[in-house]
């Protein structure tokens, strides 16, 4: 595992940015694995600002989500796939057909799950996945566990996730319960994996999931097993890792 430490925020999501860039750059039509939070916006927007200076162009890239709440449209300004559009899609010129992002109104979690792991199998796996690092070590919404789980699947949220969720709603009702999320075999099985994070409420997490035992109590901490992870955190997150 790599770790680059940044002094704040703007330059966690500028070293994060330049490493999908870079990406981007040696295989334009990669499959970049997408997340959303609050974390990613500023590496999404030095993306922008990278193909609107002519740097960087998205044209034959291919994404694919992590994740989407179920029961949400993609209308809602609370689904991830508006939050994408807005965030990121909108401004750069990734093709709309070559976005993914699993259909959180489809009620048949079997068939919609088996949907979007074809798809990336059909893709041909992920080239560099982007993750977060939930305050309960979760990745996606893989949320703390007796095992970890393998494909696409349907998961109950936890009660600290719905209530890190609840200021973007208008009540706490208003949070949906279940969401679709990539399985930590799919996560596993990208090439490349990117973990950005910031904060002091990220210090103890980052020390658990990267420098403690490997357990599905703490989703995160499989990726200690993984060939290819670059963390990049400001010096709050990492404060206490030497």
């Amino acid at each position: 595992m790599r770790i680059l430490k940044a002094k704040d925020y703007l330059e966690m999501s500028r070293k994060a940015a330049n490493l999908i860039a870079a990406q981007v750059i040696m295989k334009p039509d990669c499959v970049l694995g997408l997340a959303t939070g609050s974390t990613p916006i500023g590496l999404y927007q030095q993306l922008i600002q990278g193909y609107q200076q002519g740097d960087l162009d998205f044209s034959q890239v291919r994404t694919a989500n992590l994740d989407e709440y179920k029961g949400l449209t993609r209308e809602n300004d609370q689904s991830y796939y508006y939050f994408m559009h807005q965030n990121l899609f909108k401004s750069i010129n990734v093709k709309e057909e070559n976005t993914n992002i699993p259909d959180g109104t489809v009620a048949d979690s079997a068939a919609e799950c088996a949907r979007y792991d074809e798809v990336i199998r059909a893709l041909g796996g992920v080239d560099l996945q982007l993750l977060g690092l939930g305050h309960n070590g979760h990745i996606g919404f893989n949320e703390p566990a007796d095992s970890f789980a393998k494909g696409t699947h349907c998961v109950d949220l936890t009660e600290s996730t719905i209530e890190a969720n609840k200021r973007f709603f208008a009540s706490a009702d208003d949070v949906p319960r279940q969401a679709y999320t990539m399985g930590i075999q799919t996560i596993m099985s990208a090439r490349k994996i990117l973990v950005v994070v910031n904060g002091e409420a990220k210090a103890d997490i980052v020390q658990k999931a990267f420098f403690g035992p490997v357990t599905p109590q703490v989703p995160a901490s499989i990726l200690q097993f993984h060939p290819d992870v670059t963390l990049v955190g400001d010096e709050a997150a990492l404060s206490k890792i030497n």
